[in-house]
């Protein structure tokens, strides 16, 4: 029996903290399959327009060796949703989210995987704007 992994992220400004946790998440199981924050989510989130749209990010990540399938994620209020949809044996989320989905724990093992440090999204924007 094949396992099935799920993460979510809005993956913007890709960067080697993306692709370790990808890398990661998939050694779970057999089949990965990946929630991309929509635009209007990732404003929500975090109160900004990602750099790159939300089929720029979709193209990206689809194109990743261990990502088996895409999707845009249209809400947080969603992911048991998503879950039982793609049938996720294990959903992973970054620490930085540690407990935050722990309620999914009925329906799928639940993991939180520690960041790449150093690294993140908003600090790489923060010094491109700076340059």
């Amino acid at each position: 029996m094949s396992r099935t992994v799920i993460t979510f992220g809005t993956f913007d400004v890709f960067h080697v903290g993306h692709l370790r946790m990808i890398e990661r998440a998939a050694t779970y199981g057999e089949r990965l399959v990946v929630g991309v924050s929509a635009d209007e989510l990732n404003r929500r989130k975090k109160d900004r327009d990602p750099v790159f749209s939300e089929a720029e990010r979709l193209a990206i990540v689809a194109a990743l060796k261990p990502v088996d399938e895409v999707f845009l994620e249209e809400s947080l209020e969603l992911k048991r949703d998503y879950i039982l949809k793609y049938g996720a044996d294990v959903l992973v989320m970054g620490d930085d989210w540690a407990g935050r989905f722990d309620e999914f724990q009925d329906v799928c093992e639940v993991l939180y995987l520690p960041r790449t440090p150093a690294i993140s999204t908003t600090a790489l924007i923060e010094k491109i704007a700076q340059a």
